[in-house]
């Protein structure tokens, strides 16, 4: 009769379900500044004591170490001071080549142990959004997440991808394939490396401030419009406030939109990128993701007002906001077909849904800083909308 009544007991137990709930909150710090390795600057010093921690070690891009020359000996003589064992700095390649595949991942895994990086030690990764992405990856699989401090370098990683929470490589010809969601344990936005970009490179990152004040706040697209000749320009007393409040409005809606890792359909901050992505892959990463997001952002202008939902004098603006700034409006990969004919850029709508799951969920504009989700696009609509860039690229040629 024991033994029956513990039979039924396990019974019970191996039938049984059982939900927990393990809350986690994370704190997401994001600091303005400008020169943060001089020695009066302590911002990272104080997040970093804030942190406690053991060790440190710092990742490069070359590029940025090839126009700060004296950045290895600044980074070293900042760590002098603190009270934690400095590691050193390496210096590694960056760009989107370093994505496609996690050759760059595993020398900085090797790195982090070669000096025994721990969770309680930090990673700080100094560069382009390409480079944050593949030490973002390394940092956040080693040990399953070692503290990471971005410092990101160019317009778009400080406007955009820096103040993140998703790191990625590419994968199978697609883009951001492999990754994860990793808060970082500080970003750090520098605006004296903004100032060392090539103007184009610049210019081009601008487009995701247009991008989120078109999906999140109309009087800030209001704002770059009324300063379009001093953004054109570059001017620093109209660049670094832009970045600021696109880095802002990003991170706002990570923390407070109730969906930080994505687990839902919609993604409002991707407004033009199901076309970005594929255009990016489609072209070998020849064409960046600035330009990309940008014809992507044109692309679904123009089919919110095909599709009825936008004002056409809205979409003018728009226009003449890209067009202002140089932004990239046309590639001839919109065109590229396959056998059957079929535009090629109409599988970045599979791969966009595919990408995140559930059904495809596409932002559109439904009025400037209103956007509304739609869960299929008419590729005739979208061919047409094709037709009208191309014809736009070859006025303006």
């Amino acid at each position: 009769m024991a033994q029956a009544r513990k039979d039924r007991y396990l019974c019970r137990v191996l039938m049984s379900r059982h939900d927990f709930q393990i809350p986690v909150l994370f704190r997401h710090r994001i600091v303005f500044t400008r020169n943060a390795f001089a020695p009066e600057n302590a911002e990272l010093a104080d997040i970093l004591r804030e942190g406690g921690g053991r060790r440190a070690i710092a990742f490069i891009e070359e590029s940025v170490a090839a126009v700060w020359p004296g950045l290895l000996d600044a980074v070293q003589a900042y760590f002098a001071d603190l009270d934690l064992t400095f590691c050193g700095s390496a210096v590694l390649p960056g760009g989107e080549a370093v994505k496609t595949d996690d050759s760059l991942v595993r020398r900085i895994w090797e790195a982090l142990d070669a000096v025994h990086i721990d969770r309680h030690s930090y990673a700080l990764a100094i560069g382009g959004g390409a480079f944050l992405d593949a030490v973002g990856f390394a940092a956040a699989t080693a040990h399953r997440g070692v503290r990471l401090v971005r410092f990101p370098t160019t317009t778009l990683s400080q406007d955009d991808g820096g103040v993140g929470v998703k790191c990625a490589i590419n994968g199978f010809g697609k883009k951001n394939w492999i990754g994860a969601f990793a808060v970082p344990f500080a970003v750090i936005n520098d605006f004296s490396f903004l100032h060392s970009q090539d103007s184009e490179t610049c210019r081009a990152g601008l487009i995701e401030a247009v991008k989120v004040a078109l999906v999140k706040d109309p009087e800030f697209f209001e704002w770059i419009e009324v300063r379009l000749e001093a953004l054109a320009a570059l001017d620093p007393a109209v660049l670094e406030p832009c970045v600021e409040r696109s880095a802002l409005l990003h991170a706002c809606h990570i923390a407070t939109g109730g969906d930080a890792f994505e687990s839902g359909s919609s993604r409002p901050l991707d407004f033009g990128h199901w076309a970005a992505h594929k255009l990016e892959s489609l072209t070998g990463y020849e064409l960046s993701h600035a330009p990309a997001v940008s014809i992507g952002l044109a692309l679904d202008t123009l089919y919110s007002v095909r599709s009825g939902l936008l004002a056409a004098r809205s979409a003018e603006r728009i226009m003449r906001v890209l067009d202002a700034l140089g932004l990239a409006t046309y590639h001839p990969a919109l065109d590229w077909t396959d056998r059957a004919g079929r535009r090629r850029i109409f599988v970045g709508l599979d791969e966009f849904c595919e990408h995140l799951g559930g059904e495809l969920t596409v932002l559109l504009l439904q009025d400037l800083g209103v956007g509304v989700n739609v869960h299929q696009l008419d590729e005739l609509l979208l061919g047409e909308c094709i037709d009208q860039l191309r014809q736009r690229a070859a006025k303006h040629a």
